[in-house]
């Protein structure tokens, strides 16, 4: 085992809403998958961005019900995210939405991390495919086997 602490592989995902309040599962299911050691949450913020393009931040602790069930990590506050993100943020933003962003760690990765690193396996390269793009390759490619 090394030395250091092993960590899983950090990501960040920015979801936006319609609307100027969350509802829905998304943030029952983040719960449920750090309840069951798959992620690890870091952060959480949510943002909104009102019709004139205003951005606005979203009390977690608050319980006006415009953060929905994110208000259940309102304690992801590990200081990754700084105040400086929100013009990022805002910026991907459309107006009259609201979106969240999200700071986790792929716990379920750090058993394979740790037995690459004692091998002395050492991460050159990585990515991200976005599931969009990845749903819509698969698409593309059901579509041609139908019409073939």
């Amino acid at each position: 085992m090394p030395d250091t602490e092993v960590h899983g592989p950090i990501d960040y995902i920015l979801i936006e809403f319609t609307g100027d309040k969350l509802t829905g599962r998304a943030a029952e299911e983040l719960v449920n998958l750090v309840e069951r050691g798959i992620v690890h949450v870091y952060d959480v913020m949510v943002v909104g961005k009102d019709a004139n393009g205003s951005m606005y931040m979203v009390d977690l602790a608050e319980s006006s019900g415009q953060a929905g069930g994110f208000a259940d990590l309102n304690g992801a506050r590990s200081g990754i995210l700084a105040e400086d993100d929100l013009s990022e943020v805002a910026g991907a933003m459309q107006p009259g939405s609201v979106a969240a962003l999200i700071v986790y760690e792929n716990t379920w990765a750090i058993p394979f991390v740790a037995a690459a690193l004692e091998s002395g396996g050492q991460m050159i390269a990585g990515g991200r495919i976005p599931a969009q793009d990845v749903m819509d390759v698969l698409e593309a490619l059901e579509t041609l086997e139908s019409t073939s």
